[in-house]
């Protein structure tokens, strides 16, 4: 039978190994990826605004899509 202070000393040890495993996870990003990662987040935000305008019609439509075209993998 499992006390209290059994249980709450696995939570611990199971909380410790999820953080480990982020930790691994986590590779540093290389200057170009974080640049990517920035520029898509920033033509995303604008493809959005367009998307916002109401009179443009098909042609902020399609502006949208030239921006989001834009971002890279």
């Amino acid at each position: 039978m499992k006390t209290p202070e059994d249980e709450e000393f696995e939570r611990i040890d199971q909380a410790q190994g999820w953080r480990k495993r982020q930790i691994e996870n986590l590779k540093p990003k290389t200057g170009e990826e974080f640049y990517a990662e920035l520029r898509n987040g920033v033509l995303e935000e604008v493809a959005l605004e367009f998307e916002k305008m109401r009179n443009g019609g098909d042609t902020v439509a399609s502006f949208a899509i030239f921006v989001r075209g834009m971002k890279r993998d």
